[in-house]
């Protein structure tokens, strides 16, 4: 399905669950993939006993890259020409987020979104901002 301007309005949203229960070894998996080992990522003991965390916590582009797949299920595939966000709080292992876009505004084929992701307990950990081409 492609989103067309003529059915958006200022205002529509769109949510998506993009993880639930976040892992640890999702988190490990995360890492390898990107390459960064950061060990407040991976390691406990460091995290908790060195860097003073409560426990390890997800790479913030994991947040990021979650959030971008519910855009790109919203959007299309090919469709998003901006993204950006800021990391306003730590993911941790067990934690399910939800992710949603806000319609800003549509004009000259492309809506801008707000966007947000929030964990379980209502805390935001990144906002930010999108754009994308529509018919």
């Amino acid at each position: 399905m492609t989103l067309k301007a003529s059915e958006l309005s200022v205002g529509d949203t769109h949510t998506e669950r993009v993880v639930e229960d976040l892992t640890r070894t999702q988190i490990v998996m995360y890492a390898g993939a990107s390459g960064d080992y950061n060990p407040v990522h991976t390691d406990e003991i460091f995290t908790t006993k060195v860097a003073g965390y409560p426990s390890v916590f997800a790479h913030g582009m994991l947040t990021m890259g979650l959030t971008g797949r519910m855009l790109t299920n919203y959007v299309g595939d090919g469709r998003l020409t901006e993204f950006g966000v800021r990391f306003t709080s730590q993911v941790f292992p067990g934690d399910t987020l939800d992710a949603t876009a806000t319609v800003v505004a549509v004009e000259d084929g492309c809506v801008e979104l707000s966007v947000s992701t929030v964990n379980q307990n209502g805390v935001e950990v990144a906002k930010g901002s999108a754009k994308a081409r529509v018919d």
